[in-house]
């Protein structure tokens, strides 16, 4: 049975959840890459992320290298595009793809307070143009070196702390929206981890 102030502790940090921020990670090789991404989410409060795997099969998430981030966050997994697309559109996200392309718009021209999900990919190919195709817009992290890209997980903190500093600024940490038995409801659900 948890201790009155861990129960307390993870009370704070429920309120502190952004149900409207998601990462999804699109056939990433590495597990540790996956394992450190879920750890960055955790760090800004999301609660779940999408797996979207048709070329490699789905990771071993490590405790280890997630920090046992893993524990906290809800994944769902996916084989199609059409259907994370779906999913996402359904509960209202915008869906941004990282790509390199003349299109694509500064992360820092993008606003993160709204329903955002981010598509991070590959490391060696990136967003695959299956995925590239479910995007509503394309973003970029400003390079200014002679090497042009991060590495994945990265990359994904960058962007979720970005989205975090935007959300903060309007009030968002914690969260003013968050019904009191949403709250309780994960609140039980964490006490039986």
């Amino acid at each position: 049975m948890p201790t009155n102030r861990r129960v307390e502790r993870m009370k704070k940090i429920l309120a502190c959840r952004q149900p409207d921020l998601t990462v999804v990670c699109e056939n990433i090789h590495d597990p540790h890459n996956v394992s450190a991404i879920l750890r960055s989410c955790d760090a800004v409060g999301i609660p779940e992320i999408h797996l979207l795997y048709n070329q490699e099969e789905f990771p071993k998430l490590g405790k280890k290298s997630s920090a046992s981030a893993k524990k906290w966050i809800r994944v769902a997994r996916y084989r199609e595009p059409a259907a994370l697309r779906s999913a996402l559109k359904a509960a209202g996200f915008t869906i941004y793809a990282t790509h390199v392309s003349a299109g694509a718009r500064s992360i820092y021209e993008i606003d993160w307070t709204g329903k955002c999900a981010v598509i991070m990919g590959n490391e060696h190919s990136g967003v695959s143009d299956a995925a590239l195709k479910i995007a509503d817009r394309t973003i970029e992290i400003p390079m200014f070196g002679m090497v042009k890209s991060l590495n994945v997980s990265v990359a994904t903190a960058v962007i979720l702390y970005e989205a975090l500093r935007q959300r903060q600024a309007k009030g968002l940490y914690p969260r003013p929206d968050l019904p009191p038995e949403k709250l309780e409801a994960l609140l039980t659900e964490w006490l039986e981890k």
